[in-house]
């Protein structure tokens, strides 16, 4: 008997060390600058697939949302990852708003059969937002991503407990262009229209502990959506 109580208490201490393990575990493992960077793992039970075309209302382009699907085993049918339902779905969309766990996004033009490809890197895209009350009174069509694009906690998979980064596009996906500063976290976005500005703050991780939290220093920034560049300004409002 007391052999059996020493087993449950060393397996209950055991499951809290593992827990606090998993909790405490960095989002962010920096590079040793001498080490190669390791390449993303192939998932082989996923496949690629594209949701049927999505047009934003007043343009004139196709999106097509693409993202990975795992395949069940018990059936020879095909789930979308994460979630318990037989689909062949891998994105939501609202009126203006695309969300999923997607790895990239192809655009037709309407009226052309042919495709382009939004970046040949890896990502994976969260949330992607037409800026429409921006579009109606600029007539400049743009695209916003929330999307993470490097394996920041260094577990060989890009997934969401990796760092989150700001993008622009074109409508067209054209000028994909990074807003958020490498190893910065995304906070949050929002657009003021009477300035044509988007606001955004990051967060970082400046006594590089690997996590994003009170003693680190958070970033206010803002870019013109008119500008040609789309430069990055930092201002302080504290």
């Amino acid at each position: 008997m007391k052999n059996i109580s020493k087993y449950i208490l060393l397996s209950f201490f055991t499951l809290l060390v593992s827990c606090k393990e998993e909790v405490e575990k960095p989002k962010v493992i920096y590079e040793n600058a001498s080490k190669p960077k390791e390449e993303l793992k192939v998932d082989a039970s996923k496949i690629l697939l594209a949701d049927l075309p999505l047009q934003m209302e007043g343009t004139s382009v196709l999106l097509f949302p693409i993202g990975e699907f795992s395949i069940s085993d018990s059936r020879s049918k095909v789930k979308y990852s994460g979630s318990d339902r037989e689909s062949f779905v891998v994105s939501n969309s609202s009126e203006f708003e695309i969300t999923g766990y997607l790895s990239n996004f192809k655009f037709q033009q309407i009226g052309s059969d042919s495709l382009t490809v939004l970046t040949d890197k890896p990502v994976l895209i969260e949330r992607v937002t037409y800026l429409k009350t921006f579009a109606d009174k600029t007539k400049k069509q743009l695209l916003v991503y929330v999307l993470e694009d490097m394996d920041s906690n260094k577990d060989e998979k890009l997934d969401s407990n990796d760092i989150k980064n700001l993008y622009i596009s074109d409508v067209s996906g054209k000028n994909f262009t990074k807003l958020s500063v490498e190893y910065q976290e995304l906070i949050d976005w929002n657009i003021i229209d009477s300035q044509n500005r988007l606001y955004f703050r990051t967060i970082e991780d400046i006594n590089k502990n690997g996590d994003f939290d009170k003693d680190d220093k958070v970033h206010y920034q803002f870019v013109d959506l008119l500008s040609k560049d789309w430069k990055v300004q930092e201002y302080n409002p504290i």
